[in-house]
């Protein structure tokens, strides 16, 4: 498989400059979405509603038929039937239709007789009981109708998901990467402070026990930094693996390529909603408008079976009449007609009853199924903005824990100087420091990830 380094392929998309080694998130963000194969198929969802509504619209089409039946025997044409026509269906239940017949033979029934120029008819179907107010081919479109706007809201879905996927990839390689640059910070300091306290014990101003206390805070530090590393590789290739080109290259990120500066980032702010801003998010949600969506859907069936209960009573009129010179018009009389009623109903409507209880039951189901989802995604919403409002405050105390914790730090390295403190406090203090350093990258990353988590509780990204 073919692999890219991703500052070339961000240099191909125009989206930073080439010599530029910071991959911010709102560009990974673009890279996801243009590219990636799932934002992609999330695109065919409208196409597979489009494509519904035109079947649909294909039970209205009109249609032209020709039918030919023929006998010959012994050099006889015991019968020929010829009937050639249009018919077309509207949306009331109505279905209009023309046509010629042409029926000739020696052994042709009287009945089924017809002028030496055929016999033009034009006339109406209609659905005077069942159908009358809605029938299948009418249900079948304003589903589809229905599937294609519940398709949109399907195709935000999935983007939203791909992209707070995506973003959490992206903030935990963060974390790993500046994680690891502080503890590779940690670890050559400790290597310096070793080579110095080794040197000034070999010429006697420092016990020798400090450069075995030295060395152990190198050997843990680098521990510790492989560790990162680690954990660093491991996040990088999972970030990766939301990263495609246009022609579904699968890309890898660039050793040299670095995240977002966090202190670059703009301050979160926090996000107070009231309940009724809140019932609005919810209400819109497209989770729920799909919800919504099937219930309509379900409500069309409850419709379609209701009007089953009903006899079928449909009634066919067409007036006939001999082409003249060509003229389907010469002539024509109202007495001359062809008409029929057909009339059926069964008795106990077993099975009408039925499929009408089980479309109840069904639209029930789904109308519960809405009364949970609301909630769920009400508390789900209050959850996501309560995690937010939780990780600023806690950001909020780390970083003061950090500057309390350097400033201690510059004190004992004073007292240190002056012959007041020992390098064991010095480790002591600055490993204080630099596990506050570290929780403070994890406070930030946490505030971005609870931002991620908030915005797709609402849906926001899309």
């Amino acid at each position: 498989m073919n692999h890219f380094i991703l500052t070339f392929v961000l240099f191909i998309f125009g989206t930073v400059a080439f010599s530029q080694r910071t991959f911010s998130d709102e560009t990974f963000y673009d890279l996801v979405v243009k590219n990636h194969p799932l934002a992609k198929k999330a695109t065919l969802k409208p196409r597979y509603g489009n494509f519904s509504v035109l079947k649909a619209k294909g039970g209205f089409d009109p249609k032209l038929s020709n039918e030919i039946d023929q006998k010959y025997y012994n050099s006889n044409q015991y019968y020929s039937f010829i009937n050639a026509g249009l018919k077309v269906p509207t949306w009331y239940g109505l279905e209009f239709k023309t046509g010629l017949e042409m029926n000739d033979g020696v052994y042709l029934n009287q009945e089924n007789k017809t002028p030496q120029n055929g016999l033009v008819y034009a006339g109406v179907s209609m659905s005077l009981g069942q159908g009358l107010f809605i029938d299948q081919r009418r249900a079948e479109l304003f589903k589809a109708k229905i599937y294609q706007s519940s398709s949109l809201c399907e195709q935000r879905l999935q983007l939203n998901e791909l992209v707070y996927e995506a973003g959490y990839a992206y903030w935990n390689w963060a974390l790993a990467y500046f994680s690891k640059e502080i503890m590779k910070e940690s670890y050559i300091l400790a290597s310096d402070r070793f080579e110095g306290v080794k040197q000034l014990a070999i010429l006697g101003d420092r016990p020798p026990i400090d450069s075995v206390e030295a060395k152990i805070q190198v050997q843990n530090r680098e521990t510790l930094l492989r560790n990162y590393e680690t954990d660093y590789f491991s996040s990088a290739f999972n970030l990766s693996t939301y990263l495609w080109t246009e022609n579904q290259v699968p890309l890898e990120l660039d050793s040299l390529t670095f995240p977002v500066d966090l202190n670059t980032l703009e301050q979160q702010k926090s996000l107070l909603l009231s309940s009724f801003q809140i019932d609005t998010i919810v209400q819109n949600h497209p989770y729920l408008q799909i919800n919504d969506f099937k219930i309509k859907s379900l409500e069309i069936d409850n419709r379609l079976k209701k009007e089953q209960l009903k006899p079928t009573l449909n009634l066919n009129y067409n007036l006939l009449n001999e082409p003249i010179n060509s003229n389907p018009y010469n002539g024509l009389s109202i007495n001359n007609y062809k008409w029929g009623l057909t009339f059926e109903m069964p008795l106990l409507l077993r099975k009408e009853r039925g499929d009408l209880g089980l479309a109840k039951l069904k639209l029930q189901d789904e109308q519960l199924s809405y009364d949970n989802n609301k909630a769920y995604l009400t508390f789900k919403i209050k959850k996501a903005l309560n995690d937010f409002e939780n990780s600023l405050n806690q950001l909020e105390i780390i970083d003061r824990t950090v500057r309390d914790s350097k400033l201690l730090l510059e004190a004992e390295k004073e007292l240190f100087v002056t012959g007041e403190s020992s390098l064991f406090l010095i480790n002591a203090r600055e490993l204080s420091y630099i596990q506050a350093r570290l929780k403070l990258i994890e406070c930030i990353v946490k505030v971005q990830q609870a931002k991620l988590s908030y915005t797709f509780a609402i849906a926001g990204f899309y």
